[in-house]
C-alpha cells in the first residue's frame, strides 16, 4: 500500500474509518466523553457522603427528580455508584489504554500498514461506541439506571421488582456490556493477529518495545477472560427474563414466595470475577507498557532488565486469571480454597515487584527529562506501590475479613487500578499527542494538571485506608444513623473536598488537549528524540504509516546513551547523538541488540 490512494470523504476518513490511527482518536475522545460523565457522578456522590442532610442545587440541576429539595434520592444514589464504576472500569480505562493505543501504536511501533483488519477494527470502535451510547441512555430512564453496584451481583441484578434500578436500567446495563464484549473481543484478535502477522522486517518479539508486550499480553487475557463475562451476563439474562433459576434459589420479596430453586448467587460471583481480577490487569497492563516506554525515552538510559520485564507482564496474565477467589473470602467460602486462593494472590506480588523495581532503577542516576508524561509516569509508579502495598491484606483471607467491604477496599483499588491507570492514560497522551495530532501540549498546564491530580488523589484515598480500618462500609448513602461513625464525617469532607478540586483539576487536562490540537506548537518528527518506529514517520500522517518502503529493523527500542567504546565520556555517543533509531544498522563489530 503506497501513500498513492482514492479520495476520502469526510465519513470515510473520519466517522467511518478503517485507519488505525483516526479510529485511536475515536477511542481516545469518546472514552474522554465518558470519563466527564464517571468523574461528575463521583463528585454528586461524595457531596451526598459528606452532607447527607443538605441541599444543594448543583444535585437539583443534575438529577432533576431523582432528589427532594436539592437532596439526593437513595436509589439514585446508588446508581451513581453503579454506573460510576462501570463507566470507569469498562469505558474509560479499558477503551481509553487498549483501545486507543492499541490502535494507535501496534502498527506503528512494528512496522505495519496499518492493523490486519481494518474493517473489523473500524466495527470494534462504533460497537464500543453503540455500548456507550445505551449505558449513558439508561440514565434517563423513569425509574434510574442500574442500581446493583457495578458488580450486580443477583439477586438484586437477577429481578426485576427488587429494586427500582432492578428494571430496564438494568437490562439495558446487560445489553451494553454484551456489546462492549463484543467490541474488546474483535479488538483483541485483531491485536493478536497484527502482532503475529505483520511484524516489519527485522523486528524479532525480543525487539518489540515494552508497550507492544503489554498491548499485546492484554489482548490475550480479554480473549481469555471477556467469553466468561458474557456467558455471566447472559444467564443472568436468562433468570431475568425467562423464569430459569441459575442464580437464584429461595427468594421472598414482601412476603411473597417466588418459584426459584436450585440457583446460587455465589456462581455468579465466580463467573464475574473471573473476568474482574484479569480486567484489573487488562486495564493496568497498557499502562505499565506506557510507562516503561515514557520512563526510557525520558531517563535517555536502556529499560533496566527488558526481559525480566515481558517475564513478569507474562506471569502477571497467567496469575491473573487465578486468583479471583480473593475478592470472594467472605462468600462462605472452604477455607482450604481460601488459602490456595491467598497463596496465588501473594504470588502476584513478585512480577509487580519485579515491575515496580525495574522502573526505579531505570530512573536511577538517569538524566530525566521532567516533562508532563514523565511526570504522570512517574505518578503511576508511586501510586501502584503505595496501592499495591494495601493489596497484601486484602489477600490474605484472614486479614481480608476484617475489612471486605469497607473504604479500605475503595481506597486499595482506586489506587492501584484507578489512578495509576489513569496516570498512564495520561502520561500516553501527553507522550503521543505529537504522533496523534502533529503538535505539541502546554507543558505549563501540564505541571499544574499533574500536581493537581496527584495531590487530589492522594487527599482522596490515603485516608479512606484509614476510616476503612475503622469499619466504615461502602455505598452507604449516609452513615448518620451509626452513631460510631460520627467521628469519621469530618474526614469524609476533607476527602469530599480533595475529590471535588481532583474533578475540577482535569479542566485543565481538557483545555490543554482541545485547544492543542488546533493552537499547539507544531511538532517536529521526533521531539523527544526516541527510538522507536512510530517517530520514523512523516508528522503529516500518511495512508499506509511510511512513503514507499517500510522499514527494515536492526536493533531493539532502547539503544540511548550507547557509546562506542564504554568507558568514554558522553561526547563519543554511538552516531554522535544519545538515541539511535531501531533502522539504523549495526556498526561493524557493534554487539547486535
Amino acid at each position: 500500500m503506497s501513500e498513492h490512494h482514492h479520495k476520502e470523504t469526510f465519513v470515510t476518513k473520519y466517522i467511518f474509518t478503517q485507519d488505525h490511527k483516526m479510529i485511536s482518536k475515536q477511542f481516545l475522545v469518546t472514552g474522554m466523553f465518558m470519563g466527564i460523565i464517571g468523574v461528575l457522578m463521583s463528585m454528586l456522590f461524595r457531596i451526598q457522603i459528606a452532607w447527607p442532610e443538605q441541599s444543594f442545587s448543583i444535585v437539583e440541576a443534575f438529577l432533576g427528580h431523582h432528589q427532594t429539595d436539592g437532596i439526593m434520592d437513595p436509589d439514585m444514589y446508588l446508581a451513581l455508584v453503579t454506573i460510576h464504576g462501570t463507566i470507569m472500569v469498562f469505558f474509560v480505562l479499558t477503551a481509553g489504554l487498549s483501545g486507543t493505543f492499541s490502535n494507535l501504536l501496534i502498527p506503528l511501533q512494528i512496522g505495519a500498514r496499518d492493523m490486519a483488519s481494518g474493517f473489523l477494527n473500524m466495527v470494534s470502535y462504533w460497537l464500543f461506541f453503540l455500548s456507550s451510547v445505551i449505558m449513558v441512555f439508561s440514565l434517563f430512564l423513569e425509574a434510574g439506571p442500574a442500581s446493583a453496584g457495578w458488580t450486580i451481583y443477583p439477586p438484586l441484578s437477577a429481578l426485576p421488582q427488587a429494586i427500582p434500578g432492578s428494571g430496564m436500567g438494568m437490562t439495558l446495563w446487560l445489553v451494553s456490556i454484551a456489546i462492549f464484549i463484543a467490541s474488546s473481543l474483535i479488538g483483541s484478535l485483531n491485536y493478536i493477529v497484527t502482532v503475529f502477522n505483520l511484524r516489519t522486517k527485522g523486528m524479532k518479539m525480543t525487539r518489540l518495545p515494552l508497550t507492544i508486550w503489554a498491548f499485546f499480553i492484554t489482548a490475550v487475557i480479554g480473549l481469555v477472560s471477556f467469553p466468561v463475562l458474557l456467558s455471566a451476563a447472559l444467564l443472568l439474562i436468562f433468570d431475568r427474563s425467562f423464569g430459569t433459576s441459575f442464580y437464584l434459589s429461595d427468594i421472598f420479596i414482601s412476603g411473597e414466595v417466588l418459584h426459584y430453586q436450585g440457583g446460587s448467587p455465589v456462581l455468579f460471583e465466580h463467573l464475574f470475577w473471573f473476568l474482574g481480577h484479569p480486567e484489573v490487569y487488562i486495564v493496568i497492563l497498557p499502562a505499565m507498557g506506557i510507562v516503561s516506554e515514557i520512563l526510557a525515552i525520558n531517563s535517555r538510559k536502556p529499560i533496566f532488565g527488558y526481559r525480566a520485564m515481558i517475564g513478569s507482564i507474562i506471569a502477571i496474565a497467567f496469575l491473573s486469571t487465578i486468583v479471583w477467589g480473593h475478592h470472594m473470602f467472605v462468600s462462605g467460602m472452604n477455607p482450604f480454597l481460601g488459602s490456595v486462593f491467598t497463596f496465588t494472590t501473594l504470588l502476584i506480588a513478585i512480577p509487580s515487584a519485579v515491575k515496580s523495581f525495574n522502573w526505579v532503577t531505570t530512573l536511577w542516576k538517569s538524566n530525566l527529562q521532567l516533562n508532563p508524561a514523565t511526570l504522570f509516569s512517574i505518578g503511576l509508579v508511586s501510586t501502584f506501590i503505595t496501592g499495591g502495598l494495601t493489596g497484601i491484606v486484602l489477600g490474605d483471607s484472614a486479614l481480608d475479613i476484617n475489612v471486605h467491604d469497607t473504604y479500605f477496599v475503595i481506597a486499595h483499588f482506586h489506587l492501584v487500578m484507578g489512578v495509576s491507570a489513569i496516570f498512564g492514560m495520561f502520561a500516553g497522551v501527553y507522550h503521543w499527542f505529537p504522533k496523534m495530532y502533529g503538535r505539541m501540549m502546554n507543558k505549563t498546564l501540564g505541571y499544574w494538571h499533574f500536581w493537581l491530580s496527584i495531590i487530589c488523589a492522594y487527599g482522596v484515598f490515603w485516608p479512606m485506608h484509614f476510616i476503612g480500618l475503622a469499619g466504615l462500609p461502602r455505598r452507604y448513602y449516609t452513615n448518620t444513623n451509626f452513631p460510631m461513625f460520627d467521628d469519621l464525617s469530618d474526614i469524609n469532607k476533607v476527602i469530599t473536598l480533595f475529590a471535588l478540586v481532583g474533578g475540577v483539576a482535569q479542566l485543565f487536562f481538557l483545555a490543554n488537549f482541545f485547544i492543542s490540537i488546533y493552537r499547539g506548537k507544531v511538532a517536529t518528527q521526533n521531539p523527544w528524540k526516541a527510538n522507536s518506529l512510530e517517530w520514523t514517520t512523516p508528522v503529516e500522517h500518511v495512508h499506509g504509516n511510511w512513503p514507499g518502503k517500510l522499514p527494515e529493523v536492526h536493533r531493539w527500542a532502547y539503544d540511548y546513551s550507547k557509546r562506542v567504546d564504554a568507558d568514554d565520556d558522553d561526547s563519543d555517543y554511538l552516531h554522535g547523538q544519545d538515541y539511535v533509531l531501531q533502522t539504523v544498522p549495526l556498526l561493524e563489530g557493534e554487539e547486535p541488540s
